[in-house]
C-alpha cells in the first residue's frame, strides 16, 4: 500500500507549495481508514523537506502482513539499464548511543531514552522482507537497495553507529548524516540516474506475497538435521495429513487437537519447512509474540534471524489480506486467537481474518487454554466460520504425551485438582515419572530453581497475575522493581523484562526474573517453579475455588468479568495449570494461600 508516489519533480511541487502533508493526510484517511497522528505529520514536515533537498519518490510504502512503513522508496534505472529502487529510511535524530546488544542502539524516543534497532538495520531489514516476498523481487526482475538518512545528526568522530558492534551492518545497509548530503546524492545517482521509474513503482505493489526459492533453501537448511523438531508416532500422521490437505487446492480447515505436550509445535514447524519446499505460498502464525520470537530465536540459533523472522507473523497481521492470498496458514496456539476486545487489533474475528485470507488453514488448538475474554479462537467458533466460507473441516487429536517426562497422568491430575475436569487421575499418577514438590517457603524454590539452572538445565520462575507490575516510563523498563514480593518471607523479584521483552525465557538473566502466563504459554523448560498467589483461594467447606477480583492484577485480562466471577475464576485455574504443566522434568510450586496448598496436599495420596 502506497500512501504517495510521484515523479520527483511532481513530490519536489508538493513539498515547496506545503502540499505534501494534506496529500498524505488524505491518502492515510483513504487507504487506513483513520487520521494521521499529529506527531507524525511534525515528522514528515521536517523529514520530506530534506529529502526533496536531495532528490527534488514514493513515501510511506506499508509492508504487506505487517504494520511497518517505509518511509520512502526512490525508484528508477541505472546506467546498465537494470529496474532498481531504494528504500531510504529518515531519523530526525541528534543523538544515538551503542548498546550490548546486537543492531540495537538507544536514542530519545517519545520523551525518554529507548532502545531500537539501528537505523541500517531497520532499512535492511525492510529490504530483505520485499526480497524474500515480493515475486518481482525475488524472480530478479527489480533489484533492491536500502540506506539510512539522519538528516538532523551531526556526526561525531569516532561515531558510534558505524564503529563495532555495527560495522557490518552498515557495510551492507549504508548510514548518512546531516553534513553527508553530497555523498547520498552520489549513492541515489548510482542506482536510479535514468530515471523512468513509475512502472517500477507498480511493478513493486503488483508483486505477488510469496516466499522465495532463496528464503526456502535457507530454512531447510535450519530445519534438516534438528533433533528438536523430530516426528514421533500420531505426530507423524498429523504431519501428513496436513501435507496432503494443505497440496489440495480447494478451501480447506485441518484441526489438530491437543494438551500441552503433545507436540503441536513439532508438527507446525515441520509443515512450514516442509510446505515450503513444496513451494507453497505458506506463513506461520503465533498469536503469542513470547512464543513466536523464541521459537524463531531457537530455530536459527547463531544465523541471522530477520530473514527467518518474516514467515513468522502476529495474528493480527490479516487484517487487510486479500481473499486466499495464501496457499496455506499455519496457527499455533489457535485457543489465543482474538475479536475486537484485543489491545491494538482494529477488526472484528482473528479467525475469520486467517480463513479468509488462506485457501488452507492448519489450527493447532487446545479449547482449555483460552485465558482471557478475547480469546475466541476454539474449535466451535472454526467450525462456524468454516462453514460461512465453504471449507471442508478435517479434525485430528493428538493424545501421547511428550512433556512432563511423558507423564499423562501428571497432566490429568492437573485437570483434576484445578477442577477443570474429572479425569482417572484424582489422587496422582506415577510419581517416579515426573518430580512435583510444594514448597513453604518461596526463598527456597527460588534457591531450587537456580540450582538446577546451575546444572545447565532450563529453569524459570513462573507466577500467576497475582501481583502488580510497576510500569516502565515508572522506572520499571528492565525488571528495575522487585513487584512480585511476599513480605512474610522477604521474598522479591521482579516481573520478566520489558526490554528483553518476548525472548525472556532463552536470556540469560530470565533466571533472577518471573516469567508470567504470557512469557511463557506455548514454551517448555526442564524445571518450573511456580508460585501461586492471592488470586486464588480454597472454599473448604464446599470444596470449591474462588477468585478475589482485586487480587488479580491483569487489568485487560479481567475487563468485563467483574460481575461473572466464575468466568473469571476458569481463566485464573487455567493459566496455574498451563504454568503448572510447562515443565519436562519437575515442577516445584509455593501456594500463598494455605487452603489451597493442603487441598493439593490431600490430593497426592500416592
Amino acid at each position: 500500500m502506497i500512501l504517495y508516489e510521484g515523479t520527483a519533480k511532481a513530490y519536489s511541487d508538493a513539498v515547496e507549495t506545503n502540499q505534501i502533508i494534506s496529500k498524505l493526510e488524505e491518502a492515510f484517511k483513504e487507504k487506513l481508514g483513520r487520521k494521521l497522528p499529529p506527531n507524525e505529520i511534525g515528522a514528515y514536515t521536517n523529514s520530506l523537506s530534506f529529502m526533496e533537498r536531495v532528490v527534488r519518490g514514493l513515501i510511506e510504502y506499508v509492508i504487506p502482513l505487517t504494520s511497518n512503513r517505509i518511509d520512502f522508496i526512490i525508484t528508477g534505472h541505472d546506467e546498465a539499464g537494470n529496474k532498481n529502487f531504494i528504500i531510504v529510511e529518515l531519523k530526525q535524530w541528534q543523538k544515538a548511543d551503542p548498546t550490548e546488544s546486537e543492531d540495537i542502539v538507544g536514542t530519545f524516543l517519545n520523551g525518554c531514552i529507548r532502545e531500537t534497532t539501528h537505523p541500517s538495520y531497520q532499512a535492511n531489514s525492510y529490504k530483505m522482507f520485499l526480497s524474500d516476498f515480493n515475486e518481482n523481487i525475488s524472480s530478479g526482475n527489480l533489484v533492491a537497495h536500502a540506506c539510512a538518512y539522519l538528516h538532523n545528526y551531526e556526526k561525531n568522530n569516532p561515531e558510534p553507529l558505524i564503529e563495532q558492534p555495527y560495522t557490518n551492518i552498515v557495510e551492507q545497509t549504508p548510514i548518512f548524516f546531516r553534513d553527508d548530503q553530497e555523498k547520498l546524492e552520489k549513492f541515489l545517482a548510482k542506482y536510479v540516474r535514468l530515471g523512468k521509474g513509475k512502472e517500477i513503482i507498480y511493478e513493486i505493489e503488483a508483486g505477488k506475497i510469496k516466499p522465495s526459492k532463496n528464503l526456502i533453501d535457507h530454512v531447510s537448511k535450519l530445519l534438516n538435521g534438528n533433533k528438536e523438531f523430530i516426528l514421533l508416532d500420531e505426530q507423524k500422521v498429523a504431519f501428513e495429513k496436513a501435507r496432503t490437505i494443505a497440496k489440495n487446492k480447494n478451501k480447506a480447515i485441518l484441526i489438530i487437537k491437543g494438551g500441552p505436550g503433545t507436540g503441536k509445535s513439532v508438527i507446525s514447524v515441520n509443515l512450514l519447512g516442509a510446505l515450503l519446499k513444496e513451494e507453497l505460498n505458506v506463513i506461520f502464525v503465533a498469536p503469542n509474540a513470547s512464543f513466536r520470537e523464541t521459537l524463531v530465536k531457537e530455530l536459527v540459533k547463531e544465523h541471522a534471524a530477520v530473514r527467518v523472522k518474516n514467515l513468522f507473523k502476529g495474528s493480527s497481521s490479516f487484517l487487510e489480506i486479500d481473499p486466499n492470498t495464501f496457499d496455506t496458514l499455519i496457527v499455533d496456539e489457535a485457543h489465543r486467537l482474538k475479536d475486537k476486545r484485543a489491545f491494538m487489533y482494529q477488526g472484528e474475528n482473528q479467525v475469520e481474518d486467517i480463513i479468509r485470507a488462506a485457501k488452507t488453514c492448519i489450527f493447532f488448538i487446545d479449547d482449555e487454554q483460552s485465558i482471557r475474554p478475547e480469546d475466541i479462537g476454539s474449535v466451535k467458533e472454526i467450525k462456524r466460520l468454516a462453514k460461512e466460507y465453504h471449507a471442508e473441516v478435517t479434525e485430528v487429536e493428538l493424545v501421547a504425551q511428550f512433556r512432563c517426562a511423558g507423564a499423562e497422568g501428571y497432566i490429568n491430575w492437573l485437570d483434576d485438582v484445578w477442577q477443570l475436569k474429572e479425569t482417572a487421575n484424582y489422587d496422582g499418577w506415577e510419581r517416579k515419572d515426573f518430580e512435583f514438590k510444594i514448597f513453604d517457603d518461596p526463598n527456597s524454590l527460588r534457591k531450587e530453581i537456580k540450582s538446577k539452572n546451575e546444572d545447565n538445565y532450563k529453569a524459570r520462575v513462573l507466577a500467576g497475575y497475582a501481583w502488580k507490575w510497576t510500569a516502565a516510563d515508572a522506572g520499571n523498563q528492565d525488571a528495575q522493581v522487585d513487584d512480585v514480593e511476599i513480605p512474610e518471607f522477604d521474598f522479591k523479584m521482579p516481573w520478566n523484562s520489558r526490554k528483553v521483552g518476548t525472548t525472556w525465557a532463552i536470556d540469560n538473566n530470565g533466571i533472577n526474573q518471573v516469567g508470567c502466563i504470557h512469557t511463557s504459554q506455548g514454551l517448555e523448560f526442564d524445571y518450573v517453579g511456580v508460585l501461586v498467589g492471592k488470586d486464588i483461594s480454597f472454599d473448604k467447606e464446599n470444596l470449591k475455588y474462588l477468585t478475589d477480583y482485586e487480587a488479580y492484577k491483569d487489568n485487560q485480562g479481567k475487563q468485563g468479568l467483574k460481575e461473572k466471577p466464575d468466568e473469571l475464576n476458569l481463566f485464573v485455574r487455567r493459566i496455574y495449570k498451563i504454568l503448572m504443566s510447562r515443565a519436562q522434568r519437575g515442577c516445584y510450586v509455593y501456594f500463598y494461600d494455605k487452603n489451597v496448598e493442603n487441598y493439593f496436599r490431600t490430593r497426592l495420596a500416592k
